[in-house]
């Protein structure tokens, strides 16, 4: 569920219960209006009008599991290209920047002919190619404003401008006065309509630049990749949204387009708008400006199924930093019968100070400075993956870590839930809602997310209802089918080997006494 994340956010029961009967389903309905254009694009609008201020929420249903084979990142880039502007946003002159972009890709086409040679390319005249290439780059960027898409809505108030990709979703979202948001509907439409690709090759290496900062040079960031690539076989949930990074490297322009051109068509989007606005205005703004979209077929889901595991994997990361263990479960989609119960699941085991992991590891113990349970990773729209991590404390190590933690689980699976505990489970779950619902970013949020994975948004209300009805028998039941050891993948990381003193090499590589090897 898309408030899983929030479950620690508790607030008192007694409110919870006051809160919700005030924001009934049935109150929520008064206030919302949707419509779907004839090119199938989806709106959700929701009336509040205590302050003069909107939400937008933009939600494409696709992401990093529909980048294609050899091209990882691709979603990833695209969100980074729809800030870049449009033939009349960001150019000082269109028709000059449009012949100096062709050239760009004309002298990056014979770069990459260079390169890509079987026989090794000719040092000489690769240097020539880069240098036509930098100077075809060079002038095409002198016809840019930069930045000039975002510095318009913030310039016009604007707050909260940004945006995600992750493996299921690319996301936009921000807030705009109430008094602008005409101008939304024209920012919006417009980059859906005619982006501009520009900067692309400099941008890719701003990319680029993001993986080696959160991946490659955070410890964590490589163990969850590496974790991740090893539980997970044949699904592209295996590969990470940022990219693998000769992927990103070898990223075209041609490929963002045509990305673009196959995902971003208006049946694969939807739309929320919450706060101070006249739904009838809406409708008559969303036809006057994303009408012009074309209509186009939905992209084909992916097909390609995680095989069974078959037995528990291991994986190591070097990292001379804090010993870190990622512990993850093959575990199905967000749409199975049990998804509920792992969410139960997943709070009743590291949701907030009560809960088994904490208590037991971190407060009573003093065995881990960390030790959380994520009931659904990397993504949730296919089966995925049930993620432990752990910090251990100074004095203790990952295998008695590991060993208490599989106590717990062991626990869970033959002892009864206590009731109290998943009483409290629930009235989280509930208040967690309820705060987001109280936001109008995050009410705009779940209405278009939940929209995009179930057709319906009032599946957010009726999920509690889930929740609820989640008994201490599903835990148990869901623990013992799925937290089994050959369904088990273990990630940690382990400190380098140390060089052999005096820099010899090892006796295993040095040649036997007799002189052969």
């Amino acid at each position: 569920m898309r408030f899983r994340l929030l479950l620690p956010l508790a607030l008192a029961a007694a409110l919870a219960v006051q809160t919700l009967g005030a924001q009934s389903l049935a109150d929520f309905e008064k206030r919302v209006t949707e419509f779907t254009l004839p090119n199938g694009l989806h709106f959700i609008v929701c009336e509040r009008h205590e302050a003069p201020v909107v939400s937008f929420h933009t939600y494409v249903n696709a992401g990093s599991v529909d980048d294609p084979k050899g091209k990882s990142g691709l979603a990833h880039m695209f969100e980074h290209m729809a800030f870049k502007g449009t033939e009349t946003i960001g150019s000082t002159n269109w028709p000059a920047e449009k012949q100096a972009l062709a050239k760009v890709d004309a002298a990056y086409d014979a770069l990459q002919q260079e390169r890509n040679k079987l026989v090794k390319a000719d040092p000489e005249k690769l240097k020539q190619l880069e240098a036509a290439f930098q100077a075809a780059a060079d002038k095409a960027n002198s016809y840019v404003v930069p930045n000039l898409y975002p510095r318009i809505i913030e310039e016009n108030g604007g707050v909260g401008l940004n945006a995600q990709t992750g493996e299921d979703s690319t996301e936009y979202y921000y807030n705009f006065p109430a008094n602008r948001v005409e101008l939304w509907f024209y920012l919006e439409s417009a980059r859906f309509y005619d982006p501009v690709l520009r900067e692309f090759y400099k941008e890719r290496s701003v990319v680029r630049e993001e993986r080696r900062m959160r991946t490659e040079s955070e410890p964590q960031g490589k163990l969850i990749e590496a974790e991740t690539a090893t539980a997970i076989e044949a699904h592209p949930y295996r590969i990470p949204p940022v990219g693998w990074a000769s992927d990103i490297e070898n990223l075209r322009v041609s490929d963002a387009r045509a990305f673009f051109d196959k995902y971003y068509v208006p049946a694969n989007i939807t739309i929320a708008i919450v706060g101070d606005v006249d739904p009838v205005k809406m409708k008559t703004l969303a036809a006057k400006y994303f009408d012009r979209l074309p209509k186009k077929p939905l992209p084909d889901p992916v097909l390609t199924i995680e095989p069974p595991q078959e037995g528990p994997k291991h994986v190591e990361v070097e990292s001379p930093a804090q010993p870190l263990e990622v512990i993850t479960y093959h575990r199905p989609s967000q749409y199975d019968k049990d998804d509920p119960a792992f969410d139960v699941m997943s709070s009743l085991l590291s949701g907030g100070r009560t809960s088994l992991m904490y208590r037991d590891m971190v407060l009573n113990k003093k065995m881990a400075y960390a030790a959380q349970a994520i009931s659904s990773y990397p993504g949730s729209k296919y089966p995925n993956l049930f993620l432990f991590f752990l910090v251990p404390s100074q004095g203790h190590t990952l295998q008695e870590n590991e060993k208490e933690l599989d106590s717990i689980i062991e626990n869970l699976k033959t002892q009864k839930v206590d009731e109290e505990a998943l009483k409290r489970v629930k009235t989280r779950t509930r208040a967690a809602l309820i705060r987001q619902l109280d936001n109008n970013a995050g009410l705009a949020d779940l209405l278009a997310s939940y929209y995009a994975n179930f057709g319906d948004w009032k599946r957010l209300f009726t999920d509690i209802d889930r929740i609820d009805k989640v008994t201490g028998e599903d835990v148990q039941r869901v623990a013992r089918e799925y937290l089994r050891v050959e369904n088990r993948t273990v990630g940690i990381t382990v400190q380098p080997a140390a060089p052999p003193k005096g820099g010899q090499t090892s006796s295993a590589a040095q040649p036997s006494a007799g002189g052969e090897q």
